[in-house]
């Protein structure tokens, strides 16, 4: 079956990238900026950090080192105040990169090698690699949004069973 191995990882960035929107739909403007303690990241900055990424793997995916010379990393991670449409277009714009990248690809470009600054890596170790980073600061967003939200916060998965 064609595009198999990829749709499976596509629908996996999908299923997560629909977490971090359900977070974002239970905060408020400010609760987005918050960073909930020193050294730490607020939702935008995550948000910042995820795209940011995800526009540097994926730009040239196959012909390109996946860290890009004009992908400034650690500003990413300043505190910012932003609106809820900045903060949106901001995230919708790494994962448009990532989904057109995806598109592009079939099962057979899996075992090739690209880059990620200066590491060989086969097409599909970097994608899991992103995959994995993408859900780790998901988790993050997430655990943020129901930290904040406390006894009001909607469940994006199955809810607890109750006793």
């Amino acid at each position: 079956m064609p595009r198999e191995i990829v749709g499976s990882i596509e629908r996996e960035y999908r299923r997560y990238k629909g977490y971090a929107e359900g977070t974002f739909d239970q905060l408020t403007d400010e609760q987005l900026a918050l960073v909930p303690a020193a050294e730490g990241n607020s939702v935008a900055i995550l948000v910042w950090h995820v795209s940011g990424n995800l526009k540097s793997r994926f730009t040239d995916f196959l012909t390109t080192d996946g860290e890009k010379p004009w992908r400034h990393r650690d500003s990413e991670f300043d505190e910012r105040t932003v609106s809820r449409d900045q903060l949106l277009q901001k995230w919708n714009e790494g994962f448009a990169v990532l989904f057109a990248a995806l598109a592009a690809l079939k099962d057979a470009d899996l075992g090739g090698t690209i880059t990620i600054r200066g590491e060989a890596l086969k097409v599909h170790e970097a994608l899991h690699r992103s995959l994995a980073h993408t859900s780790s600061h998901v988790g993050q967003i997430v655990l943020l949004g129901k930290t904040m939200r406390g006894a009001t916060w909607q469940t994006l998965t199955l809810p607890r069973a109750r006793r």
